[in-house]
């Protein structure tokens, strides 16, 4: 089990690790954004230390969260969340994207991390689906070889309102691009609000199911919560994630605790453990 440091954005990477590997977790997640590692501004050496640490910890990395972008606006808040983003009309404003994920993905390999998850963003008013699509595509042909070259995986994380918002949309996607670097980073709280089928969802994904994120969910809304706290059947995913032969990392991902983190990565693995001694099970 994994948890992700974008609950501790009150709190160095460093610090944050240290809180992951305490409470017990055997993976972290890397957000690659502000405070933590925000792509422009982390060097080598940063990495190499981070790497240390993590090791330390008794952790791997099990996913580099490059999703949002928060720093590139320099404020602690910015909607919308995912821009600039891959799928962006502007071509300054795409190519930066593209450089900062390129970043993303050299940090993953410096951090022994097999996957970067990132998202297509949200569509823009006046820009035909289509072309945002055409868009997104002519970006991950400029990002895949680099990936590949440095042995790690895009892993495209769908969520409700965004341009590639379900599982449908993403597998198109991937079906398209033609590339085994090209998969999911699967929320299964997002599958959830969307009310897609988790069984059909692991299934249709297969082995381009890269990464998990895990949070719970209540009356399909949007919001994430601790494990245990919503309507998600934890055990019923396991379950799903066993039979289907998944052997990645699933990571908690908590992002509305940061007052609390430490109490929302306890109690979440406390639950989530509970749920996998009674049958269902994920990598550790």
């Amino acid at each position: 089990m994994s948890f992700s440091t974008n609950a501790y954005v009150r709190f160095s990477v460093f610090e944050a690790v240290e809180r992951i590997g305490a409470a017990g977790y055997e993976a972290v997640e890397i957000l690659a954004d502000v405070p933590h590692l925000y792509a422009p501004s982390v060097d080598d050496a940063l990495l190499d230390d981070l790497r240390r640490r993590i090791i330390s910890a008794g952790l791997r990395t099990s996913n580099i969260n490059a999703n949002t972008a928060v720093g590139f606006y320099g404020r602690p808040f910015w909607e919308p969340l995912f821009e600039p983003s891959l799928a962006n009309p502007d071509p300054t404003l795409r190519k930066w994207r593209i450089h900062y994920t390129r970043r993303c993905i050299e940090m993953a390999s410096r951090l022994d991390c097999l996957n970067v998850s990132i998202t297509s963003g949200r569509m823009v008013s006046g820009i035909r689906p289509e072309d945002s699509l055409d868009l997104l595509k002519f970006s991950l042909e400029e990002l895949l070889p680099f990936a590949e070259r440095h042995g790690v995986r895009l892993g495209v994380e769908y969520e409700p309102g965004l341009l590639v918002e379900c599982c449908d949309e993403l597998t198109a996607l991937i079906e398209q691009m033609d590339t085994e670097c090209l998969g999911a980073n699967l929320d299964l709280g997002h599958s959830h609000v969307l009310g897609e089928d988790p069984a059909e969802v692991v299934s249709n994904l297969g082995a381009r199911l890269f990464h998990v994120h895990l949070e719970d969910i209540k009356a399909r809304k949007h919001y994430h919560l601790i494990p245990g706290q919503g309507d998600l059947d934890f055990r019923a995913l396991f379950d799903i994630l066993e039979s289907s032969g998944y052997d990645g990392y699933a990571s908690v991902e908590l992002y509305t605790c940061p007052d609390r983190p430490d109490h929302a990565a306890a109690e979440s693995l406390t639950y989530l453990e509970g749920v996998m001694k009674s049958g269902g099970r994920t990598k550790e």
